[in-house]
């Protein structure tokens, strides 16, 4: 099994777009005003939005996208104007983490594992 793709809702595709572009991702399905799929830089997987009249509520959704560079990435999204919640830090659990919201309030975290990521000290 492989993780293909991780959809999450979003009130206004057409803002969220420009949003996740600027992240890095690369759009190839725009079917609004319902539907949008990106392509992730690295590696197979896909991200998609879907148009939705009420967000969830609660702790909400939490995607991870893994960036080898973490620190300059970030530094190129503050040039572009991406506000960061957290900028890179080393968490406990091994990773360097920085935490941001999109435009509908999701949480994006941008990380690097390196070897962590699959076999932290700790793995069974």
């Amino acid at each position: 099994m492989n993780l293909n793709q991780v959809t999450v809702p979003s009130l206004d595709l057409t803002k969220s777009i420009p949003f996740y572009e600027k992240l890095g991702l690369k759009l190839i399905v725009k079917a609004l005003p319902h539907y949008a799929r990106f392509e992730c830089p690295n590696g197979n997987s896909t991200f998609s939005l879907h148009q939705t009249d009420k967000l969830p509520t609660g702790d909400g959704i939490h995607v991870y996208f893994e960036c080898d560079n973490l620190d300059k990435h970030v530094q190129n999204l503050l040039e572009k104007g991406i506000k960061f919640e957290e900028l890179p830090n080393d968490k406990r659990w091994l990773w360097r983490e920085a935490r941001l919201k999109d435009l509908d309030g999701n949480s994006i975290i941008l990380f690097y594992g390196g070897e962590n990521r699959l076999n932290p000290p700790w793995r069974i």
